[in-house]
């Protein structure tokens, strides 16, 4: 295998990573933005109030989307070991 393949597929790799974290990352991102809102809006500084609904958004999310994260990482797992004779010679 030469460089410019393996660059190819490191770059797949990354890719793959940044769309199957995106839904997560969102929504904790999405979570903790309205969690700061009412805390700004009530005044109630309780670290609780910030940490439990991102972690129910997550969970949340990947109970929703898991299937679709562990088919697509199963797929690219078994093309890179489809590769594996290509990358010996």
């Amino acid at each position: 295998m030469h460089a410019p393949d393996f660059a190819a597929l490191l770059r797949s790799g990354l890719f793959k990573i940044l769309i199957l974290s995106a839904p997560v990352l969102g929504a904790a991102l999405l979570a903790g933005l309205l969690a700061a809102i009412i805390q700004a809006v009530t005044a109630v500084q309780d670290q609780a109030l910030s940490f439990v609904p991102k972690l129910a958004a997550v969970l949340l999310i990947l109970a929703l989307l898991g299937g679709w994260i562990l088919g697509s990482l199963g797929d690219y797992t078994r093309q890179i070991f489809a590769l594996i004779p290509s990358m010996a010679r």
